[in-house]
C-alpha cells in the first residue's frame, strides 16, 4: 500500500497513543525471525508465532501500544531490511 494512503488510514482509525497489531508472514528462518523479534521489546509487546501447515513460514503477530502514527510507520520501515518478510 502506497505510504500516504496507509498514513491516512492509520490517522483516521486511531486515536494515538493506540494498541496497534502487527502481522507480518516470516520465511522460517531463525536469523530472520530473530532479526523480527528484536524489534519488538517482549516486556512491551505481547508477541506471538505461529508456523505454517508446511513450516516453511512463520506468522508473526506483536501487539504494543504505539504512541504515534509516526512510531507505526518507523517500525514497519526498520522490518523492511528482513528478507522474505511480509507485512499484513
Amino acid at each position: 500500500m502506497e505510504e500516504a494512503k496507509f498514513r491516512e488510514l492509520l490517522e483516521q482509525n486511531y486515536t494515538w497513543p493506540a494498541l496497534y497489531m502487527f502481522k507480518f508472514i516470516c520465511p522460517a528462518d531463525n536469523e530472520a525471525i530473530a532479526r523480527l523479534q528484536q524489534l519488538f521489546d517482549p516486556e512491551v509487546a505481547e508477541i506471538s508465532l505461529r508456523p505454517s501447515s508446511k513450516g516453511n513460514y512463520v506468522s508473526f503477530t506483536a501487539k504494543e501500544l504505539m504512541i504515534s502514527v509516526e512510531a507505526v510507520m518507523q517500525r514497519y520501515e526498520q522490518a523492511r531490511g528482513i528478507p522474505g518478510l511480509i507485512s499484513l
